[in-house]
């Protein structure tokens, strides 16, 4: 979370151009994968990308994986020569009320469409490949509701809860193995942020736990190859 102040300050919802918009988000998603990535290595996958920052080789941007459907690029991935993509996380964030109706979900279900199209890709041609999906909404998205709607943060529950919890290589391409939201708070100075699990919104999950859960389905499709110990991945014995 820390790693969060090193965004610049949020742009307002109603004096900002629309590329001042999408290049905070993008900004967001470029932070939060880096944040990860070095989590992972800390945690014994080496090759995990992005590569950390001052690494200016080709590997340090998000890796282009070849999929089922085409290539597709990937926010942060752990792959090996021997086993091809064995993890990757898609990061993907609402960052702005729509000005219209005053609310986060205007591009609630486009977000949805480009993820779920990542997890077909990647999974047709590597159905053994743990994949997790990042969603960061505003805080402000648990507190959208009126009278009439529930708030993005609730919506955005519904509306992915299928897509979660593909507990099988031979499950749905479309799904993931796990997805999970986020409220986010960020500035250069203080950062809030809490995660959920989709479809459990009244449930915060601890982020080191997030990442405990993800490598251990690694570990769990790669018996022969993998292990976990206390928390971090590591050769089979």
């Amino acid at each position: 979370a820390a790693a969060l102040k090193a965004l610049p300050p949020k742009p307002s919802d109603t004096a900002t151009t629309q590329s001042e918009k999408k290049r905070y988000s993008e900004r967001v998603s470029e932070v939060v994968a880096q944040a990860v990535a070095e989590e992972l290595r800390k945690r014994g996958l080496k090759q995990a990308r992005p590569a950390p920052l001052g690494e200016l080789d080709s590997s340090g941007a998000e890796r282009r994986m070849a999929g089922g459907i085409g290539a597709k690029k990937v926010d942060v991935t752990w792959a090996t020569d021997e086993s091809g993509l064995l993890l990757a996380i898609s990061i993907k964030s609402i960052n702005f009320k729509d000005s219209r109706t005053g609310n986060y979900q205007k591009n609630l279900v486009n977000r949805r469409g480009d993820m779920l199209m990542e997890a077909v890709t990647l999974h047709r041609r590597f159905p053994y490949a743990v994949l997790a999906a990042f969603f960061f909404l505003d805080k402000g998205a648990e507190l959208d509701h009126t009278g009439r709607r529930r708030s993005t943060f609730l919506n955005a529950h519904a509306r992915l809860k299928l897509f979660t919890g593909r507990n099988d290589p031979a499950g749905r391409d479309e799904q993931f193995e796990r997805f999970y939201l986020f409220l986010l708070d960020a500035s250069p100075v203080s950062v809030s942020i809490r995660a959920y699990e989709v479809g459990k919104p009244d449930s915060v999950v601890p982020l080191d736990k997030i990442v405990t859960d993800l490598l251990s389905i690694v570990a769990e499709r790669n018996p022969d190859f993998y292990e976990m110990d206390q928390g971090e991945l590591r050769s089979a014995s």
